[in-house]
């Protein structure tokens, strides 16, 4: 959200956001956007800042995996996107863009699917869950009443600022905490400015009505670790551990947690969200229709690795001569 209001003020742009926390968004406020306090969860918080808006841009979203709040996951992603969807209808704004997630196609076992792939379930998580039912039981009904929204799939989103998923990896990796990986896991990695950019361009080009994925090049967790270590110098993990492993980890700790409070990282939703699971799609329609242009996983990479090492105070080596 952060990259997109900032390439939009780049833009031109008048940019209103709503922030729970406003604390949070001072950095973004210093540069011009115009923050309100409010909650997807409240549409009346929302209902001045989004009036008069001529696109909105809903991104906001409950994203965690292994948490113990997960109860709020519905109320957030599923709840939340059929208020401001509602709201942008009732205020007659001209268009939307929707961030929905390649999650909602779940384990696509090795398959680089398009728009057109549907599964219909079990899910590995409640956030592929709940995105799921905000992507086809609210967004996509409200599209066939006549919504003018675009939906858009990022895969997995990396970079400097970012604090998802990928921060959380990158983090355990420089600390030297993650002893191994899992085999087989495999994403699609989007730099966050190429995948703000994409945003943009689906509110200036992308059609009313279509969805997109906007996802970067997919590569194995275990691949963008050891290219990881051509800039940091830390050793990638060496031990993989194997799909029927962490399932059967899996198992386990369904039965522990009924009786104990694990840390998220051990959680059985955790484990089996990385026995080998791959998120996979392709972006050919995006590439052809919106003109994105991912940057491939090692330059981006490197940009991300530095600002890691910098906000952790890591000295970064010299670079080979």
């Amino acid at each position: 959200g952060g990259a997109v209001a900032r390439q939009l003020l780049d833009r031109g742009h008048k940019v209103v956001t709503i922030a729970r926390d406003m604390s949070r968004a001072v950095e973004i406020e210093k540069l011009g956007v115009e923050v309100s306090q409010g909650d997807i969860t409240d549409m009346e918080s929302m209902r001045e800042p989004m009036r008069g808006a001529d696109g909105v841009f809903h991104i906001a979203a409950w994203y965690k995996v292994g948490a113990d709040d997960s109860h709020l996951a519905e109320g957030i992603n599923v709840g939340g996107t059929r208020n401001v969807l509602e709201l942008m209808r009732e205020l007659g704004i001209p268009k939307g863009v929707y961030t929905s997630t390649l999650a909602v196609f779940s384990d696509t076992k090795g398959r680089l699917v398009d728009e057109n792939y549907y599964h219909a379930g079990p899910w590995l998580s409640e956030y592929d869950r709940t995105k799921w039912l905000a992507h086809y039981k609210v967004a996509l009904p409200m599209i066939g009443e006549g919504l003018p929204l675009v939906i858009v799939q990022p895969g997995m989103i990396y970079g400097p600022g970012d604090q998802g998923p990928a921060h959380q990896l990158w983090e355990q990796y420089l600390q030297r905490r993650l002893p191994m990986v899992p085999a087989g896991a495999a994403y699609c990695w989007g730099f966050i400015d190429d995948m703000a950019e994409a945003h943009i361009l689906a509110m200036e080009k992308g059609r009313p009505g279509r969805t997109y994925i906007i996802a970067g090049p997919p590569q194995y967790v275990s691949r963008v670790l050891h290219m990881a270590e051509e800039t940091t110098g830390v050793p990638a993990p060496k031990i993989k551990v194997p799909a029927f492993a962490l399932k059967g980890s899996a198992r386990l700790m369904e039965q522990v947690e009924r009786f104990a409070k694990l840390p998220a990282f051990f959680r059985a939703e955790t484990m089996r969200s990385m026995a080998g699971v791959t998120y996979l799609g392709t972006n050919n329609r995006a590439r052809r229709e919106l003109g994105i242009k991912p940057r491939a996983i090692r330059e981006g990479l490197r940009v991300t690795m530095l600002w890691e090492m910098q906000q952790m105070g890591i000295e970064i080596p010299p670079t080979p001569s």
